[in-house]
């Protein structure tokens, strides 16, 4: 299955959402639906994600006018994390051994 990566313009703004359907037959309109939103649940808030989500997050269905469109990328839903990608850091102590880290 495959997802969809759609780069638009928005109250002149970049949008990026992604979506599980993408419908391209209509003559002047690009019709999203099944939109993945951003999870509300992070530790760090990404204002943009927070406007797409108050924005869009009530949405079942979008059409985006095709002027306003300018990329529409087709990914393998495998290859694409649906959570944000939070890497742990560890400390790095000097000691006369050399470096040691803790987790």
């Amino acid at each position: 299955m495959s997802l969809y990566r759609v780069h638009f313009t928005w109250n002149e703004k970049d949008i990026t959402l992604r979506a599980k359907s993408l419908d391209l037959t209509h003559p002047y309109f690009v019709s999203i639906r099944d939109i993945i939103l951003p999870e509300k649940n992070q530790l760090i808030i990404d204002p943009s994600e927070d406007e797409i989500i108050k924005t869009f997050g009530e949405a079942d269905h979008l059409m985006i006018p095709f002027q306003k469109v300018f990329l529409i990328e087709e990914l393998k839903e495998e290859n694409i994390p649906l959570k944000s990608r939070i890497k742990p850091f560890s400390l790095v102590q000097e000691e006369e051994s050399g470096p040691e880290t803790l987790e």
